[in-house]
C-alpha cells in the first residue's frame, strides 16, 4: 500500500513539473477578444478608407473588446504631416482603441515628438510585436 502511495506521489509531481512552465515562460493565454492592427502604409486613402474604418467598427461595434492600432514605418510620417488622419486616430482613441507608434520607425522620420503630442504611446516595438505573434493573437496588417 505504501509502496502504491509513493508511486502515486511521484507520479502526481511529475504531471505538476509538466505542466508548470519554465522560468521566464510567458504564462499568459491569449486574448481572443483583442485584435491588434499594424498599419504601415504611408497612404492616406488606405488609412481612412480601410485601417481606420475596420479598427473603428470593431471597437464601436465589439467585435473585439481591445482595439490596438500600431502605428509602423511610413504610417508615422503620415500622421504627423495630416490633419485629416491625425483628427480621426484622436477619435478613435477617445472611444477606446489604443494607439501605438514604433519610436525606432519614428524616430528615422524624425516624428517621435509629434507623435507623442498627439497622445500617442511612442515605444519600440519590436518586443511587442514579438509577443503579439507569439501568443497567437489575431493581428490584422495594413
Amino acid at each position: 500500500m505504501m509502496k502504491k502511495c509513493t508511486i502515486l506521489i511521484k507520479g502526481l509531481l511529475m504531471i505538476s513539473l509538466l505542466m508548470t512552465p519554465a522560468i521566464g515562460e510567458d504564462t499568459k493565454t491569449p486574448d481572443p477578444d483583442t485584435l491588434s492592427i499594424l498599419w504601415t502604409s504611408g497612404d492616406p486613402d488606405v488609412a481612412l478608407k480601410m485601417v481606420f474604418m475596420y479598427a473603428s467598427a470593431a471597437k464601436n461595434n465589439q467585435w473585439f473588446d481591445n482595439v490596438e492600432l500600431i502605428i509602423w514605418g511610413p504610417s508615422s510620417k503620415l500622421t504627423s504631416e495630416n490633419k485629416e488622419i491625425q483628427l480621426s486616430l484622436q477619435t478613435m482613441m477617445k472611444n477606446g482603441v489604443i494607439v501605438r507608434a514604433c519610436k525606432a520607425c519614428a524616430d528615422q522620420y524624425g516624428v517621435s515628438d509629434i507623435l507623442k503630442s498627439l497622445g500617442i504611446d511612442v515605444k519600440y516595438m519590436g518586443k511587442p510585436l514579438t509577443d503579439i505573434l507569439k501568443s497567437n493573437r489575431k493581428l490584422l496588417t495594413f
